[in-house]
C-alpha cells in the first residue's frame, strides 16, 4: 500500500473511515466537481462560494458529521468569503441539471472502480446492463419558507425518479421534479434519452406507457415491465401456454401480445408474462403480468419473473438513504436546495456501494449481504470523520486523487483486509409477533410504566 506513515493509526482503529474519506476526496476532486458545473450549469455561475464547496459542505450534511446546513457553515466560516445567508441562497438557486449531472459523474467514476475489484458480483442477465427504474418522493420538510408557514400540511420539496445498477448496487442517473404533485410518468420524456443500446430497464406498472415502450426499443434496448392493462391494450397471438414455475414455486404462463402506438402505426410484438401468484396482492390481485421484449433464449420466464422480483432492490436503497444517510434534510425547504442534497446523498450511497465492493473483496460476498450493517458502518465514519480531518489535515488525502483507477482499487482492497468485520455485523432480531389490541387514550391521556410493569408479576 502506498498510503504514508500518517494514516496508520487510523488504519488500526476505522479503516472504513479512511476508505470513505479516500473516496470522498477521490470523486469530489474540485477541478472535476468545477468541470461537471460547467457542462451541466444553464444560467447559473460562479463567485465567492464553488460548486464544489456546496458538494463539500451537503456530503457532511449527509453522512451526519453536521447536524444541519448552518452547524456546517458555523464550523467553517472562516474558510469561505461569504455569509451564512448566503451559503444557504447558492443551495436554492442551484439548477437541476447540475445536480442530475453530479450524479452521473459519480456513478461513472465510482462504477469504474468497482469494475476494478476482484470477486465482482455475478450479473443477473448476462449481456445486458440492467438498470431499475423507480420514482423517490422526499418526506416534508420544516415550514421556514416564508409562504409556507400559514400552513399545517407538510411541505413536499419534490421528488425524482432514479436509474439503479443492482448488480453494483449504484445510482446511476437522476431525474429530479420540484413539483411533487406532478405525475412520475410525465418525466419519462426525459427518461428514454439516458437509456443506451443493450439496457435492460426493470420497472414497476407506473411506467408501461405505450411512449416508454417504443421509446425504449427504438433505442435497441430491453424493458421487464409490469403490464398497466389500462395503459398499453395489446392483441394476443396465439394461446398462453405454461412454462414452468419460478423459484418460490409460482406458476408461470407465456403469451405473445402485440402493441400498435396510436401516433405511428408502429407494431411492437413483446412476451406477456404472468406469475401465478401463491399469496395475493394487498388489492387481491392473484396473478401479475410482466411485459418483455427480451429475446426467449436468453431470458427464459423464470428469469424474467426473478428480474421483476429484484425491482425491490431500489427500495432497499431508499431506505437506506433515509434511515442510515440524511438524504432528506428537513431544514431545506426550497426545492432545488432539497432535491441537491438528495443527489449528494445518491453520491453518497454510490461511495459507501464502493466501500462494499472492497468488503467484498476481501471478506467475502456472504458477509457483505448478509451480516454486514450500513448502520454501524455510516455511524462510525460521522464519530471519526472530524478528528481525522484535524489530525491529517486536507494535504494528506490528496493522494487518493492521484492514483489510477487500478491502485485506487487495489489500496481500498487492502485497507478493507485491515477491518475487523466483528464491529460492524447486524443484529438480527426474532420474527415479528403480532401487535397486541391497544386500550383507548381517549379517556386516559398516559399512564405510569412503572405501575404497569408492577402488573406483570
Amino acid at each position: 500500500m502506498i498510503l504514508g506513515a500518517c494514516f496508520e493509526k487510523f488504519l488500526d482503529r476505522s479503516p472504513v473511515s479512511v476508505m470513505v474519506r479516500g473516496t470522498l476526496e477521490r470523486v469530489f476532486d474540485p477541478e472535476k466537481l468545477e468541470r461537471v458545473f460547467s457542462d451541466n450549469a444553464l444560467l447559473q455561475y460562479t463567485r465567492e462560494l464553488t460548486f464544489a464547496q456546496c458538494v463539500g459542505l451537503m456530503s457532511d450534511v449527509v453522512f451526519r458529521i453536521v447536524p444541519s446546513v448552518g452547524a456546517w457553515y458555523k464550523t467553517h466560516q472562516d474558510e469561505i468569503p461569504v455569509t451564512r445567508q448566503a451559503v444557504y441562497d447558492k443551495l436554492k438557486h442551484l439548477e437541476l441539471p447540475t445536480a442530475a449531472g453530479l450524479v452521473e459523474y459519480a456513478g461513472r467514476e465510482l462504477g469504474a472502480c468497482l469494475q476494478q475489484m476482484p470477486s465482482p458480483p455475478s450479473p443477473l442477465l448476462p449481456g445486458y446492463r440492467v438498470r431499475v427504474l423507480d420514482g423517490n418522493h422526499l418526506a416534508g420538510t420544516e415550514h421556514r419558507v416564508k409562504e409556507l408557514r400559514r400552513y399545517r400540511a407538510a411541505a413536499l420539496p419534490g421528488h425524482a425518479l432514479v436509474f439503479y445498477d443492482p448488480q453494483w448496487d449504484v445510482a446511476t442517473d437522476v431525474i429530479p421534479c420540484e413539483d411533487a404533485y406532478a405525475q412520475e410518468r410525465t418525466l419519462l420524456p426525459e427518461v428514454v434519452p439516458r437509456v443506451t443500446a443493450g439496457d435492460c430497464i426493470v420497472a414497476d406498472r407506473n411506467f408501461c406507457t405505450l411512449g416508454f415502450l417504443f421509446g425504449v426499443a427504438r433505442r435497441s434496448a430491453f424493458f421487464v415491465i409490469r403490464h398497466h392493462a389500462s395503459n398499453v391494450v395489446g392483441q394476443a397471438q396465439g394461446s398462453r401456454r405454461g412454462v414452468g414455475h419460478d423459484a418460490r414455486g409460482q406458476a408461470l404462463y407465456e403469451q405473445a401480445v402485440s402493441v400498435t402506438e396510436p401516433d405511428t402505426g408502429a407494431t411492437l410484438v413483446v412476451r406477456r408474462i404472468t406469475v401465478q401468484l401463491l399469496t395475493p396482492t394487498r388489492q387481491g390481485e392473484t396473478e401479475l403480468h410482466i411485459l418483455t421484449n427480451l429475446p426467449v433464449m436468453e431470458a427464459p420466464a423464470a428469469l424474467i419473473s426473478a428480474l421483476y422480483a429484484d425491482r425491490w432492490t431500489i427500495e432497499t436503497a431508499f431506505q437506506h438513504l433515509t434511515v442510515d444517510l440524511a438524504c432528506e434534510v428537513d431544514t431545506l425547504g426550497y426545492p432545488k436546495a432539497a432535491l441537491f442534497g438528495f443527489c449528494v446523498a445518491l453520491v453518497a450511497y454510490n461511495v459507501v456501494a464502493l466501500v462494499k465492493g472492497a468488503l467484498r473483496a476481501a471478506h467475502g460476498a456472504e458477509y457483505v449481504e448478509e451480516q454486514l450493517s450500513m448502520y454501524y458502518l455510516t455511524l462510525e465514519v460521522a464519530q471519526v470523520a472530524t478528528g481525522m480531518e484535524i489530525a491529517l489535515g486536507a494535504e494528506a488525502w490528496e493522494i487518493f486523487r492521484q492514483m489510477s483507477t487500478g491502485e485506487f482499487a487495489t489500496t481500498l482492497v487492502a485497507i478493507a483486509q485491515r477491518l475487523d468485520t466483528n464491529k460492524y455485523t447486524k443484529h438480527k432480531r426474532g420474527p415479528k409477533k403480532p401487535p397486541p389490541n391497544k386500550l383507548s387514550g381517549k379517556q386516559q391521556t398516559h399512564v405510569s410504566t412503572a405501575r404497569i410493569l408492577a402488573l406483570r408479576g
